[in-house]
């Protein structure tokens, strides 16, 4: 168990440092800020939608490593998924934050890494900050989102 919490700590710390699709994107079609006012996490999601499928997305903002590495997570696994699977994926990632439920760990791949976080109430709204964006952007027209 003890490797596993270091390969999950040292994903975190990767997706930190090198955050994937950290950037404006030039030709989103939908964007939306996201606040966590309790850690000060803040970020802005960029979307370009096509025919409901997410052909891009990208993130631009500063937090936490928890918050940035749960970001860049996402964006990575919510590229190419129509907008019905994201917000599949969110529920999913919502649960394991919370705790709640069953974890269809397969699913989630390496978005397991973050679990840990359940331990911690603080950290939760960290870690899901920028899912709270991405739903909100795929379900209302709202432009931003937040963790309260």
């Amino acid at each position: 168990m003890s490797n596993l919490i270091e390969l999950y700590r040292d994903l975190i710390l990767d997706h930190n440092k090198n955050p994937r699709n950290f950037g404006e994107l030039q030709n989103a079609t939908k964007s939306i800020e996201g606040v966590n006012p309790l850690c000060g996490d803040k970020l802005k999601l960029f979307l370009l939608l096509e025919n409901d499928l997410i052909k891009d997305i990208s993130f631009i903002g500063t937090g936490c490593a928890i918050s940035v590495a749960s970001a860049s997570m996402m964006t990575e696994n919510a590229k190419g998924l129509d907008v019905n699977q994201c917000l599949e994926l969110y529920a999913m990632v919502h649960s394991m934050l919370i705790g709640k439920d069953e974890i269809d760990v397969e699913r989630l791949g390496k978005i397991m890494a973050l679990s840990g976080v359940k331990a911690y109430p603080s950290r939760v709204k960290c870690a899901s900050l920028s899912w709270h964006a991405l739903k909100q952007a795929l379900s209302t027209n709202q432009l931003t989102a937040s963790t309260e």
